[in-house]
């Protein structure tokens, strides 16, 4: 019998907790909320619409401190220039230069320098060296600066002027090519690469070059 008496007593008091502990996790049930989580609104800074219109113009990239290279830039790429601060551009196409692209350099305080190659295909090439002499003088100008350097497509004439500047700074022939042809891909001139090789930088050497000079 007291095994009885013990076995029911133990079997109540398993009971006892068995409902304390439902009505525990009842009532945290009942508080638990199981809605999804409020979000909060997504914060846009003011001037995220600002930076998607930053378009740089085809080819774009830096040559040198205060030196820019690209294609023939547009209205949509003028917001872009604004940021870099421009001086001067050095053209080099002998064609007149759009309405819409002089007035943004007169609204913007930016000279032009105009030095029209003609833009020929092989193997009718014919690159004035005096052409690229007096260009070259403008880019180490650093009353000039920052300056974008461009053409057409920022490929052949562009390649030039930055492969005889990279003669200046005594690069390497190969690492003049290796730049040239990465702008140029598939429509790389072997003339402009030997116009480049046969380029005198001489007359030029007394000129200061306050920018990086590295071998490559």
């Amino acid at each position: 019998m007291k095994d009885n008496t013990a076995t029911s007593k133990l079997t109540q008091n398993q009971q006892q907790q068995m409902c304390r502990t439902t009505g525990v996790v009842s009532s945290v049930d009942q508080d638990v909320n199981m809605s999804p989580p409020a979000m909060s609104p997504e914060v846009v800074p003011s001037n995220a619409g600002d930076d998607l219109n930053l378009i740089p113009p085809l080819n774009f990239a830096m040559v040198d401190n205060g030196i820019f290279r690209s294609g023939f830039p547009d209205y949509a790429n003028f917001s872009f220039l604004q940021t870099l601060h421009l001086r001067s551009i050095i053209y080099l196409c002998p064609e007149p230069y759009p309405e819409a692209n002089n007035d943004f350099l007169t609204a913007n305080g930016i000279r032009l320098f105009q030095f029209g190659i003609e833009g020929y295909k092989e193997p009718f090439v014919n690159i004035p060296q005096d052409t690229i002499r007096e260009a070259l003088k403008a880019v180490l100008d650093v009353r000039n600066h920052p300056v974008l350097i461009h053409c057409k497509r920022g490929k052949h004439r562009t390649g030039c002027l930055v492969g005889c500047l990279r003669k200046l700074q005594r690069w390497c022939l190969s690492s003049v090519f290796d730049e040239y042809q990465r702008f140029a891909a598939a429509k790389a001139r072997v003339s402009d690469q030997r116009f480049m090789e046969l380029f005198d930088t001489s007359s030029l050497k007394h000129l200061p070059m306050s920018f990086s000079c590295s071998k490559k």
